[in-house]
Order: C-alpha cells, then structure tokens, then sequence
C-alpha cells in the first residue's frame, strides 16, 4: 500500500490563489476550480499580477462562477506596484500610469495625481499591463524615463514581468513584454512589484494577518518562484501555462511543494515519494529512476499525476540538468 500524506492545504490558514490558469481562462471557469475552492476549510485570497482590473471588477468576475468574494479578498499587482511607489515619490505627487481603470484607481486611491503624458513632470511611472495598450502610452513612459545629463532618472515601478498571459483564444503577451519595450528605449529596468517579487505576497499577509499560507498557481517563473522566495509552500495545478516538460526541467528555486492535476487534489492526501536502493524514485504504483544520463520508467503505475511526480522527484534529486538527461517522452507528451 502506497503511503499517503497530509493533504496540501492541511494545517494552512490562508490559501492564496493565482487566478488566470488556475481559477478560470477568459471567461470560463476552469473545471473543478469553483468547487474546490467554496469547499477550502480556511480562509481564500486571490492574488493576480493582472493589473488591468480594479479588485471590485475581479471580485465580480469570480461571483459570477459561483464563488463568494469580496474585494479586499483580491490583492492585485497594481496594488503593490502603488504601493511600492509610494516609498519611491513624495505623497500626492503627479505620476504618470501606463495601464488600465485598475492602476489608475489605485494609483488614485493612494492619493497621487495621475497623468498619461511626461510634459507634465511625473514624479515616477507605474506600468501594468492593459490590452488596450499601444505604441502612444510606451513613448510617453520612455519619454518620462530618460536620464538627464547627470545620469539620473525618476523612479519606474511595474506592476509584473510576466512574459505570457492565457486568455480565451490562447496564450497572448503580458506585461512583460511591454516592459521590455520601454526598457530597449530608455535603457533601463523598472522596480517590479508582482510575482515572482515578494512585494505582492507582502500586501495578501499584511491583509489577511497572516503568513500560515499555501500558494497554488500555474507558472513555475512567477507563481512557485514567488511562493519560495515568500517562504510559503506552493502548489502548481496543470491546468494554465506551464505543464509536465516545464515541471521536469524546473530549475531548484521553481520546484512547488505539491503538483496537482486540478484543485480537487488540495485536500486529497498527498502521496509520499520514497526512495529504493537502486535510487528509483515511487510515487503511488509509478516508479522512475534515473540511470546514468537515462530517466527509466520503471512501473508507469495507474495514474498519470503520480507518474509525473515520480520522474519530478527522480530528475530533481539527480543534480543533472534536464539538457544532459535522456527523457521518455511519455513522462511529458
């Protein structure tokens, strides 16, 4: 009988959830996740690095899957980014936002005098993403930031780095890339608030009151990433951009606590990977070991999640990096 441990959320007091790839994509609610979620036997925040919506338009986004949010319950990058320029610009002063209704009202909310356009001074930028975004709001954020002749240039915030954001039609660019597209004009980098950026996990423990949390999220370079350099334990659910080949080849500060299929799986008992003589890794019936620069599936076992999280154990706990390993392409087709 295989053994079984504490399930992922036992023992937490906040379960702090990523929204696009986890909770819904676009404007369907990913399967399971609603459930899940109303059945959590602790307290739920939402934490997105989406800065385009104001908490009060997530919150009714969620509501309408059936959950019961409020707004304090989301905690957005855009409010971190704010927050975090705050302590870089006197209070009240003019800044310039390049975003959405989200930003611009917490920008406001915070007391600053926003503006789109650098002819007005801005103290300092604060970037997030907006799909109504274009060439005309980047120039006015490359032209804010320029260095003068000393060198010297105002504060730049963004609110995340994400190169990637799933929406209904598939995987489209996130802020990242319009980051990117200021930095190659200005030639400099912004102070980023969002995952994987601790300053936004901050934000959900001083909300919440406190640090007892689980995280589970979709990407390994923002979600599990974040939750590590939080000092929180991570989840990763297969049901947003990253998948099984990202999880084998996920570098040591990337690797979630737990991998799940969906999020029924948060208060299921999860399974303990244990070790044989031979070094083969066994989760459940599966059984992975890693043979010289050979990954061996040694017993696929009766379920794929297990199977996956054998060869994780396997690949991680060798030292050899995924480009140096033969992989059955069974373990990530």
């Amino acid at each position: 009988m295989a053994e079984r441990g504490s399930a992922p959320l036992e023992g937490a007091e906040l379960l702090l959830a990523d929204l696009d790839g986890v909770v819904y994509r676009g404007p369907r609610a990913i399967a399971y996740a609603v459930e899940s979620i109303n059945a959590a036997p602790c307290r739920v925040g939402y934490i997105t690095n989406n800065a385009s919506r104001t908490p009060e338009s997530v919150a009714g986004h969620l509501n309408s899957f059936g959950l019961s949010v409020a707004a304090p319950d989301v905690v957005t990058s855009a409010q971190a980014g704010v927050r975090l320029l705050a302590g870089l610009v006197p209070s009240g002063a003019t800044v310039l936002v390049v975003g959405g209704e989200g930003l611009v009202a917490e920008a406001e909310r915070a007391g600053f005098a926003v503006t789109a356009s650098a002819d007005d001074a801005p103290a300092g930028v604060v970037q997030g993403f907006s799909p109504e975004l274009g060439w005309r709001q980047l120039a006015e954020a490359a032209f804010a930031l320029a260095l003068d002749d000393a060198g010297e240039g105002i504060p730049w915030v963004a609110t995340n780095m994400d190169w990637s954001i799933p929406v209904a039609r598939g995987v489209a660019p996130g802020n990242g890339t319009l980051v990117s597209a200021v930095h190659s004009a200005v030639g400099r980098m912004p102070v980023v608030a969002g995952k994987p950026e601790v300053a936004i996990f901050e934000e959900a423990f001083d909300r919440f009151g406190t640090r007892r949390a689980l995280f589970v999220g979709d990407r390994l370079d923002t979600d599990i990433l974040g939750a590590r350099r939080a000092g929180i334990p991570s989840a990763m659910v297969l049901t947003g951009i990253d998948r099984a080949k990202q999880l084998l080849a996920a570098r040591a500060d990337m690797r979630p606590d737990f991998i799940l299929e969906d999020l029924r799986q948060l208060q299921q008992p999860y399974p303990v990977t244990t070790t044989k003589r031979d070094g083969s890794r066994i989760v459940g019936r599966a059984r992975v070991r890693v043979d010289g620069n050979r990954v061996e599936i040694v017993a696929p076992g009766d379920r794929g999640i297990d199977l996956l999280r054998a060869a994780c154990a396997a690949i991680w706990d060798s030292g050899l990096g995924i480009h140096a390993l033969e992989v059955p392409a069974s373990l990530y087709s």
